[in-house]
């Protein structure tokens, strides 16, 4: 393959009617725009003709080149894969389903300069159903925006481009693919949103539903605390402790005033057993804050990977 400019990751599942129709598509603004480029399909175990036919495409085309797995391990892991077989100074995602157009990807590419290292699509138009999927992805973008800090219009939008250098830096599991954007802020990468051309699909059937609303907000609580904690979880187990802490000094404190100037006994206040309580679950947060300091300094130094990146060398 090479050393290429731009690597495009495209994953695939149960996507044969467009998978020939979208190489060709792709293909052409590429060879338009005098853009070389590796085309890496992963194929996230399709149980239709899109092994074949990814074949066909790979045997055909010697900038094409297919990543097949055992069965379906989702877009995250797909994506993963795309990233540590390309090879390109940008990386590009987008989806097979040809909603993704590439046409947008010069237009994309043109965004990336010396002031940014991430260009995310926003489907301003978006060719979907409005309660289905505007809807809850609208709910979602507000709400990881929010969290993260990092605000966007569209976290779903898959067409993206990434400096190589700063994505090959993380690693993503379970559904964080549509995470990278906050991920990557967290890194210190400068990210800017362009509008993107959205259509309907016209083949194959959609792989989403409304149960990814509930994988979104447990996938941004991790996102959360390994964005701002990983290196110092203490901060966040330590504060927590701090609060259970405090509020059981107050209950215990009004207990105690209660018994001795209005002869109230202890045993007939249950204020005092929620301040035991509350003193019991403030120690503990303290002793995993402690404990999770431990095993962040240990996977640091086991792994050998500094917190910190570095932006340039003179």
């Amino acid at each position: 393959m090479g050393n290429k400019e731009l690597s495009i990751i495209i994953p695939v599942y149960n996507e044969q009617e467009n998978l020939r129709p979208l190489f060709s598509e792709l293909s052409g603004v590429l060879e338009k725009n005098r853009l070389s480029a590796e085309v890496i399909f992963v194929n996230d175990g399709s149980t239709d003709k899109s092994e074949t036919i990814l074949a066909e495409i790979c045997e055909k085309n010697s900038n094409t080149k297919t990543l097949s797995f055992t069965r379906n391990f989702g877009q995250t892991a797909a994506i993963s894969a795309g990233i540590r077989e390309s090879s390109g100074d940008l990386i590009i995602t987008m989806d097979a389903d040809m909603q993704n157009d590439p046409a947008d990807i010069p237009r994309l590419i043109e965004e990336i300069n010396d002031t940014c290292d991430v260009v995310s699509g926003w489907r301003k138009k978006r060719k979907d159903s409005l309660f289905s999927r505007k809807l809850p992805s609208c709910l979602a973008n507000y709400l990881i925006s929010f969290m993260t800090g990092i605000k966007l219009k569209d976290y779903g939008c898959t067409l993206k481009v990434y400096r190589s250098h700063f994505l090959r830096k993380v690693d993503i599991c379970g559904e964080m693919h549509r995470f990278l954007p906050a991920i990557l802020g967290y890194m210190g990468a400068r990210i800017k949103e362009v509008p993107v051309n959205h259509r309907p699909r016209q083949r194959g059937v959609s792989k989403y539903g409304m149960s990814r609303i509930f994988k979104v907000v447990l996938d941004l609580l991790t996102v959360k605390f390994m964005g701002e904690y990983i290196s110092k979880p203490i901060y966040l187990f330590g504060g927590t402790a701090f609060f259970f802490l405090f509020f059981s000094g107050i209950f215990s404190a009004i207990t105690l005033y209660k018994k001795f100037f209005e002869g109230i006994f202890v045993k007939d206040q249950p204020l005092f057993l929620v301040a035991i309580l509350f003193a019991i679950i403030g120690v503990q947060f303290a002793l995993l804050g402690l404990l999770a300091e431990i095993l962040v300094r240990t996977y640091f130094k086991i792994n050998d990977r500094p917190n910190y990146l570095i932006k340039s060398r003179k």
